[in-house]
């Protein structure tokens, strides 16, 4: 966010934007209850729509409402407001905690999460909510490992969810794009902590990576390839648990070498913020300081930007390449950078990887709408007909018919929502247009 949080009941600024400046919230308040009475009391006096606003790393407009806009980073933040159950190997931790928080306070205990995603500066609830991932062909997505949630309800009340107690309707309630009630608290499983070593290779070709696609992504538990698919170059991020049967890097691997101090990702970032990422070479260190990218106390990717993902069914994974590599230069002259990343299937209704194996194509544009969206439209009219799912927290042009036959079980969500708010507490212009 560009501007500090304003105390509970303030008028919103007008210059209230997203993380990255691209976007301004149209909220009329901005509230930041520092208890869960006091959130309660706001939800079920609201005269009008609410919505929940994790840090605002979102692009798209899913977060924004024009009536009352909260914001959790005020309730139970502190790190010893998570409870773990050793027996069940599960967490639970205050939704509007960043994942940096969460993870750290977790290995401290010896403990840790399957995955992150890129950067952790977001917040649990926000990712889950949007089915937000990390990469890894055998990993699924963060919002997998949710086993519980706690939803405030528009009439101020409260409900949990489980999946072991709801498995009807538990699937739809995890990534919910913050239709149903605003999560207080959320349920992870949880694993002993591990280290991980990263290693990076440059001048990487893109034909060898397409010519045996589902190789290439097991070279390690979590592979990234960047590109700007213009010159059928690549960098090839390799993240690797250590432990038994961990071995060390190859000199080459698909035409590309093994770089010798860290990079960037983004191609023509300064020096100076190559500190940002998380140490690479082989550097060996905490789960949580290794799986994503970039440091938490750094800048995550270049800030300036706006940023747009599809994800479709793995095996369509080397049509899809072929199909923005036909884009490469249009795509070169918009796009900072390009990121291939895979993740494996899950039951949740909404998330991008239902019921399939996926392919994840993720861009970092450069933060000019009005010449980014021909080229995001390009590339929506390219992919769609492969069974692309836009991230729900990126920028895209496709329309809400369309975006809902993607989703088999969207018809299903929509009741879920309708039973859980039926006044339409939660909603906002964004899911007016996908519910139709």
């Amino acid at each position: 966010m560009t501007t500090a949080p304003q105390p509970t009941g303030e008028p919103a600024a007008a210059t209230l934007t997203n993380w990255a400046g691209n976007l301004a919230f149209g909220a009329a308040r901005l509230h930041r209850p520092r208890t869960l009475d006091e959130l309660r009391r706001l939800v079920a006096d609201a005269p009008g729509r609410v919505r929940a606003l994790g840090c605002g790393h979102s692009f798209s407009t899913v977060a924004d409402t024009d009536g009352d806009l909260v914001r959790l980073d005020a309730l139970g933040a502190d790190p010893d407001a998570i409870t773990v159950d050793e027996d069940a190997r599960t967490a639970t931790v205050p939704a509007g905690m960043r994942y940096a928080e969460a993870a750290a306070a977790l290995d401290a205990r010896g403990w840790a999460l399957h995955n992150l995603a890129s950067l952790t500066h977001i917040t649990v609830a926000g990712a889950v909510a949007t089915g937000t991932h990390g990469s890894g062909s055998g990993v699924p997505s963060l919002a997998a490992a949710v086993v519980g949630l706690e939803l405030l309800t528009a009439d101020g009340a409260l409900r949990t969810l489980t999946r072991e107690a709801d498995p009807e309707v538990f699937p739809g309630a995890v990534v919910s794009l913050g239709a149903l009630g605003i999560a207080t608290r959320i349920t992870l499983r949880i694993e002993p902590a591990y280290r991980v070593a990263q290693w990076v290779y440059t001048d990487v070709a893109l034909d060898a990576v397409a010519a045996d696609f589902a190789a290439a992504f097991e070279l390690a538990d979590s592979v990234s390839v960047f590109t700007r698919w213009d010159d059928g170059r690549a960098k090839l991020w390799l993240k690797q648990r250590l432990g038994a049967g961990a071995s060390g890097p190859a000199s080459s691997l698909l035409g590309g070498s093994l770089a010798t101090e860290n990079v960037h990702p983004i191609p023509g970032t300064p020096a100076e913020r190559i500190a940002d990422t998380t140490p690479q070479c082989g550097v060996p260190g905490p789960w949580h300081r290794r799986l994503p990218h970039f440091l938490p106390e750094g800048t995550p990717s270049v800030g300036a930007e706006i940023q747009s993902e599809w994800l479709l069914p793995r095996e369509e994974a080397v049509r899809g390449m072929a199909a923005l590599r036909a884009l490469g230069d249009r795509i070169a002259a918009v796009a900072q950078v390009s990121e291939i990343r895979t993740v494996a299937a899950d039951d949740l209704w909404l998330s991008g990887a239902y019921g399939r194996d996926t392919v994840a194509f993720h861009f970092t544009w450069v933060r000019d709408e009005a010449a980014i969206l021909p080229v995001v439209g390009a590339i929506d009219e390219a992919l769609a007909p492969l069974g692309a799912r836009p991230h729900w927290g990126k920028v895209s042009t496709l329309a809400g018919r369309q975006v809902r036959e993607a989703y088999p079980r969207f018809a299903d969500f929509a009741a879920l929502r309708e039973e859980l708010d039926p006044s339409g507490t939660f909603r906002n212009a964004y899911l007016d247009a996908l519910l139709g």
